[in-house]
């Protein structure tokens, strides 16, 4: 890679059996337990979480007996994700355990039934073994609450990012090679970038969402990280019912469109990223996709509509809460959410010509690649305790590339490609293509990954 980037290679900290495929093909043909599997990822969590803070809940005796149950089913030699170990996102419901969303305001009792997505890889034999720490209210790009800190297990120091930053942690850590996360300005896509993982945010409607009494407003998307491809198209098909994802085929021929421009204005992009966007390209077009750099354009009122929709959608969801239990900065977002609500500058109607455009430019290109973050993670620490705009700053710098492809619902995906020579945390590109075509990025993602693999876990862990 190009100055500022060094290159990684395929090197596995614990051995090619520890992914969701290669759990569960074992499980699935008798030569392991489910329950030896469960039991592996919670010695694991039990070892390195008190150091990571990557989970919320764990669920020992629950996983164990469920796992149990995989070993005794006599379906169990056809479930995709036979006894594979997996975390949930602690603002989805897991039957019989609290959702605390990040957050002491948020109804601590335990909820009734699983979320839809919970319940799609529990048929497919998941094992949920904890839920993982989310920032409050899942509103900022680092993960930390009145719950505690999660820690990048690439550089403790740095954030794994947010919101599904507990989730990115426990993969990268290899307490579980898979994790359910959720998306409504890059919440799948910082954390796997910040944690050299792959993560998807599928386009709109592909995955049942039930995020909150809106959704952000139709912005947030159920998604998974993984540390393959192959187990991401896992996580994916489970997830979305669709089977085709499960599938994954390296594309033929393609057009890929590389572009670096930042969509926030004032911010700019370090050298790593870009470098790292652009050896995507070059690994693509070393076998023959037609691959030329070709600005994006973001329009300004697509980017304040996703603002308003962000503000808006976050007083929706605090109007149901106690406020006094809320952090001062959640406070402050949802005050400004409220004050903007009666404008209606969060309708959809406002991002239609970028979604036009859009759609044009990914007639034209199969796929478009970006940096994915701007600069490394910031700090791990307790940024709740701090003031709005500061998070606000802080998350802008250096994640500003995710939040356009919420917007207007294209999928969208991340992948590692390199190392940041700085802060020793993976460098990540972004691939996005048109709706409805999620099997088209995971099939160039397979390409990249079998051409430029990458670590798939943290040293040490």
């Amino acid at each position: 890679m190009t100055t500022g980037a060094e290159s990684s290679t395929r090197t596995y900290s614990k051995g090619d059996a520890w992914t969701a495929a290669g759990v569960a093909a074992a499980v699935r043909d008798g030569s392991r337990s489910a329950v030896d599997a469960v039991q592996e990822s919670l010695d694991r969590i039990r070892r390195d979480d008190q150091v990571v803070g990557a989970f919320q809940i764990v669920r020992e005796e629950k996983a164990l007996a469920e796992a149990a149950a995989v070993d005794a089913d006599r379906t169990r030699s056809v479930m995709p994700l036979a006894g594979v170990p997996i975390a949930i996102k602690d603002n989805v419901s897991v039957a019989g355990e609290p959702t605390r969303d990040g957050s002491l305001a948020w109804p601590d009792g335990v909820t009734a039934a699983d979320h839809a997505v919970v319940a799609r890889l529990r048929r497919v034999g998941a094992i949920v073994v904890g839920k993982t720490r989310v920032p409050e209210l899942c509103i900022f790009a680092a993960t930390d609450s009145a719950f505690g800190i999660s820690r990048n297990p690439w550089n403790l120091s740095l954030t794994p990012g947010g919101s599904s930053g507990g989730s990115a942690a426990a993969v990268a850590s290899a307490m579980v090679p898979l994790a359910h996360g959720n998306d409504g300005m890059g919440s799948v896509r910082i954390p796997s970038a910040c944690a050299g993982l792959v993560g998807m945010k599928p386009g709109s409607g592909r995955v049942p969402q039930d995020l909150g009494p809106t959704n952000w407003y139709g912005m947030s998307e159920n998604g998974m990280l993984a540390t393959t491809v192959a187990d991401l198209a896992l996580g994916m098909t489970a997830i979305s019912g669709d089977a085709g994802l499960a599938r994954v085929t390296e594309p033929s021929f393609v057009k890929v469109a590389v572009s670096y421009r930042p969509p926030v204005q004032g911010v700019s992009a370090d050298s790593a990223f870009k470098a790292g966007a652009r050896t995507a390209g070059e690994v693509l077009a070393s076998i023959g996709h037609d691959v030329e750099d070709h600005e994006v354009q973001y329009p300004t009122l697509a980017a304040l509509n996703g603002l308003a929709r962000w503000f808006t959608a976050v007083a929706d969801d605090v109007d149901l809460l106690d406020a006094e239990l809320l952090q001062p900065r959640t406070r402050t977002h949802a005050a400004i959410g409220r004050a903007i609500r009666p404008y209606r500058l969060h309708d959809a109607h406002y991002a239609d010509a970028f979604r036009a455009y859009a759609t044009e430019f990914l007639t034209t290109y199969d796929v478009l690649i970006t940096p994915a973050l701007a600069r490394p993670p910031i700090e791990s620490k307790a940024w709740g305790e701090g003031s709005w705009l500061a998070t606000m700053k802080a998350n802008v710098s250096y994640a500003p590339f995710a939040a356009p492809w919420n917007i207007i619902g294209f999928p969208a995906m991340v992948v590692p490609i390199g190392l940041h020579s700085q802060s020793g945390t993976p460098v990540a590109a972004q691939l996005v293509a048109r709706p409805g075509r999620e099997d088209l990025l995971l099939g160039v993602a397979a390409t990249i990954e079998r051409l430029r693999p990458w670590q798939r876990t943290a040293p040490g862990f």
